[in-house]
């Protein structure tokens, strides 16, 4: 227990009530229709933004060498269960973004491979969301720029591995 406080305690406490605020401010602004808008421009359709989630999570599966990307694999990188990741990939592969394949490891197995359309998108979802952050931070020192984003993809983990944003009970 004492090694819980020391590891969570910081000089202001007030800063991490700032820190929570902070987050559900963020949750407010970042506006799904403007995401949708900005993403379909290069587009003639828009795109559901559990479309754009489905893609970069085959996408950072097909990251990792050797790793075959399957529903089940979408549903752990989305923090969802297996039934609704597979209604979403089902989904996604109707819009064009994803394939299925037999696992070339197991052939009873289904991976899942990005398409052009999909690859696409993934590069827009990219290009767009490192603009935001680099628009948002453009006046901060570069090493203030980069310490955030490790911090920012550190959190981001830290809130995926716990499978929920509400604190346990």
């Amino acid at each position: 227990m004492e090694g819980s406080e020391e590891r969570t305690a910081v000089g202001d406490p007030s800063v991490l009530d700032d820190a929570g605020r902070a987050l559900f401010r963020l949750g407010r602004m970042f506006d799904r229709q403007r995401v949708r808008k900005v993403l379909a421009r290069g587009s003639e359709r828009s795109v559901e933004l559990s479309r754009i989630f489905a893609v970069q999570a085959v996408e950072a599966g097909l990251a990792e060498p050797g790793d075959e990307v399957t529903v089940g694999a979408v549903a752990e990188r989305l923090g969802i269960d297996q039934s609704t990741a597979s209604r979403l990939v089902a989904e996604t592969i109707r819009e064009g973004y994803l394939s299925r394949a037999a696992s070339e490891a197991d052939g009873r197995r289904i991976r899942l491979e990005l398409t052009e359309a999909g690859r696409k998108l993934a590069g827009d979802a990219r290009r767009y969301q490192r603009s935001v952050f680099e628009d948002l931070t453009r006046d901060w020192p570069a090493h203030e720029r980069e310490e955030f984003a490790r911090l920012l993809a550190k959190f981001a983990d830290s809130v995926a591995r716990s499978g929920a944003l509400v604190p346990p009970s």
